[in-house]
């Protein structure tokens, strides 16, 4: 009689057997791991993180709230929003209540940065020291644009953001960013010019998208590549066009590149031409020259009308012209 065979139980990417335990301890760690470095990023920048002055304070939208919850995790308005369920006597902690808290966003977020004819989304990681090379260049990439009439958008925090921001400030230019509530204060770095705190993640990342003309990624983690395969994701599914995507840093991402040409597309699970939506460089001028030869691009197209003669072929290569308002 053959013997029954057990099922193995699922692996985590690490080789450790996975469980409701260990999923919920990788994630204590992940939020811890997320503080640490945003913590890291204000220390080397020589700030005392917003999350360690003593205040228990965070930003929640456009006010400061003092959390009063008994949870040991803060409760941000995004979990409330992916968590609750069921009935409550409270109309304001109900969902028809966050789809107006969500609306107020969205109209907050399109008044202040209405006012952005252009911009580049520069992004990367928090723990980004001003000693780092990748923090000078993201610097000069940032003053680059600046200088060319581009408004830098970030998500306001250390590291790469607070070099993005400080070089927009280098070139004179529009210094924006876009902050987040998390389970902590993570605090905006002091060169930004128009500051907008959000409390829904989604509703930041429109404003990213609806506000740039190109993403620059610099080396970074989950956040940055989310960001990342969003532009990416828009651009397949002809949500959004000529719009640059940049990895700065060629040896950073060269893993990422290879597993993509060697697994994914090898597997059918993109096409040969996808490939061709990701710029790589480790030049602060290769990178702000291939924003404004997009932009000129795309700007002389609408220019001559030629909106409704677009082919296959300009399809496929992203030719297509932004579709204004």
């Amino acid at each position: 009689m053959a013997k029954k065979k057990v099922a193995r139980a699922p692996r985590t990417a690490t080789g450790k057997k996975a469980g409701p335990d260990l999923l919920a301890l990788a994630e204590r760690a992940a939020r811890a791991g997320y503080r640490e470095r945003t913590e890291a990023g204000h220390l080397l920048a020589g700030r005392t993180p917003p999350s360690r002055d003593g205040t228990d304070s965070r930003r929640s939208g456009a006010v400061r709230l003092i959390d009063e919850g008994i949870r040991d995790l803060p409760v941000t308005e995004d979990e409330k929003l992916l968590q609750g369920r069921g009935p409550t006597a409270d109309f304001t902690r109900t969902d028809p209540w966050r789809v107006l808290k969500i609306m107020s966003e969205l109209i907050e977020g399109f008044d202040t940065l209405a006012s952005v004819p252009r911009g580049v989304s520069i992004f990367g990681s928090a723990r980004t020291g001003p000693d780092d090379p990748q923090y000078a260049a993201a610097r000069e990439t940032a003053r680059l644009l600046a200088a060319a009439g581009y408004a830098i958008i970030t998500g306001a925090g250390p590291g790469i953001m607070e070099a993005a921001n400080r070089g927009a400030r280098d070139g004179r230019g529009h210094s924006v960013g876009c902050n987040i509530e998390l389970p902590f204060e993570q605090g905006a770095n002091p060169f930004v010019d128009t500051l907008i705190n959000f409390r829904y993640f989604f509703v930041r990342k429109t404003m990213f998208i609806k506000y740039s003309d190109a993403f620059i990624i610099f080396p970074g983690g989950f956040g940055t590549l989310d960001e990342l395969f969003e532009a990416l994701t828009l651009i397949q599914t002809g949500k959004i066009f000529r719009f640059p995507v940049i990895l700065f840093g060629r040896r950073y991402w060269a893993g990422l590149v290879r597993w993509l040409q060697t697994r994914v597309l090898v597997e059918r699970k993109i096409s040969p031409g996808d490939l061709d939506l990701l710029l790589l460089t480790d030049d602060p001028a290769e990178a702000a020259a291939a924003v404004i030869a997009a932009h000129v691009s795309s700007r002389d197209r609408r220019t001559e009308g030629d909106t409704a003669r677009v082919t296959d072929a300009d399809m496929a290569a992203g030719m297509v012209p932004v579709a204004e308002d």
